[in-house]
Order: C-alpha cells, then structure tokens, then sequence
C-alpha cells in the first residue's frame, strides 16, 4: 500500500472516530417514567405527571440541559427502551443488582417510596410480618420491583399473580380472585382515591420495605456522563427541602385532578 494511501485511511478512522464522538454528545435529555404510577409517575393522556417527573425537570433545568419528556408506552417497554439507550433517563426506580446492569444510579435518592401490603375489608386476614403471606395468594403490577429482598421472597416463598396494571390488582381483591395485593403505598392510596372506594381496603402495617426511588441514567444512552452533576444537583436540592415541597405539590395535584390515561 503507498503512502498516501495508508495516511489517507489513517485520516478517515479519526474523521469517523470524530464523528462516532459527536452523535454520542448529550445534546438533549430524552426523560421517561412509568405511566401508571401515580402519584409519583402518570400519564394524563398528553403528557408524563408526578413528583418523579417534576423532580427530573427541575434538576435538567438548574443544570441547564436540555430535555424532552416523552411517553413511551407501558413500563416493560420503557425497560427494553432503557437497555437499548434508546432513552437517557427514567423517574424514578428502585435499585435492584438486574437493573445495574444498563442503569446509572446516583447516590442521592430522589425521594423514599414504601411497599405495602393491601387487603380487602371484607376478608380480613393476620399480618404481623410477611410470613404470614406464605399460604395466600397475593397479586403484583407485572414489572414491578421493590428492593430490600422483597423481590427474592415472592420468587422464593410466595404465590404470586402477576396483573398488568395496579387497577386489575384492586379488582381481583375486591372480586376475592386474591388475598392481598403489594404495590407502593402512595401509589396503591392515589388509585384508591381515584376509585373512590378506599373504604373498602386496608394498608396493613407495617410496611415490607421502605426504599428509596432514584433518577437513573441509562448506560447506552447519550448522557451517561451527566450522572455526577446530576448527583450533586439532587443533593442540593434535597438539603434546601426543595424536593419535598415538589412531591407535597404532586401529590396535592394528583388528589384534585386524578387523571390516568388509559393505555
């Protein structure tokens, strides 16, 4: 091979090598969530809701980078979206060691979100820990994890149906098809109140576990590299109280207007 035909393919590799780079810039922020977790995530039919999302703005906004917030359908979609990088950042997850695996999480938690035990009124039942769950049937949102080895004892020791949606959960219990229904504990109280039937179950106490949501990152995305400002942002957002004030707000805006677009 002559001379300038080795230099010119040396210049070609770095111009692509340059280029390769520049798609990879994080030119905007393309924010996702679960659609049907309110009153931490929901979709109202024409845009993504809740403190998660609320949480997420504000954080990209003070960092001044640009986003998009955009629904991309159910929750098992958003996950294989995530593990492609074809989204940069879901509100909120807990951290599980699978989701590790395509997920950056910061070390400051955007908000704690406990996982309850729910029950029908009429068929009451002992619960002191979750051994006593062992010879029931209980019922989960497909997708779904809760930390803190919850997610190990449903595998393990469990009779567990799984259910596409929270709604269908409360169904089933109401119509007896399950004994209990796990989800988190603000999610399973605002679907109540959007039923308006709350009376007709209970919260056993006390809770499975009380774990912490984060904002994530996804590892193939563009914006991997925001992680550490993002961290740092949370932090600081935190410490001043800004973050609960932005969950109460949600929470208040969810209870006045509780509107799920169906899917």
């Amino acid at each position: 091979m002559s001379s300038h035909l080795r230099q010119w393919g040396w210049i070609s590799g770095l111009w692509l090598g340059l280029t390769a780079g520049a798609q990879a810039q994080c030119n905007r922020v393309v924010l996702t969530a679960d659609p049907s977790y309110p009153p931490l995530h929901w979709y109202d039919g024409n845009t993504l809701q809740g403190a998660s999302i609320e949480i997420a703005k504000r954080v990209l906004t003070e960092l001044r980078i640009p986003y998009e917030v955009r629904y991309q359908g159910p929750f098992p979609r958003i996950m294989t979206l995530a593990e492609r990088g074809e989204v940069d950042m879901i509100a909120t997850l807990k951290k599980t060691p699978e989701r590790e695996a395509f997920l950056l999480y910061p070390k400051t938690p955007a908000l704690s979100n406990p996982v309850a035990v729910f029950g029908a009124r009429e068929h009451p039942f002992e619960f002191r820990d979750r051994a006593d769950l062992i010879r029931l049937r209980g019922g989960i949102t497909r997708g779904n994890v809760f930390g803190g080895g919850v997610d190990e004892y449903l595998r393990d020791k469990l009779t567990i149906q799984e259910s596409n949606s929270p709604e269908s959960n409360f169904e089933k219990l109401a119509l007896g098809r399950i004994d209990y229904f796990i989800t988190g504990y603000y999610t399973g109280m605002a679907l109540l109140l959007k039923r308006g039937d709350e009376e007709r179950f209970v919260v056993k106490e006390p809770y499975l576990v009380d774990s912490p949501n984060y904002i994530v990152l996804t590892r193939n995305g563009k914006c991997a590299d925001k992680l550490d400002l993002i961290d740092a942002r949370l932090a600081l957002l935190k410490k001043s109280g800004a973050l609960d004030e932005l969950i109460r707000m949600s929470f208040q805006k969810w209870k006045s207007q509780p509107t799920l677009a169906e899917k």
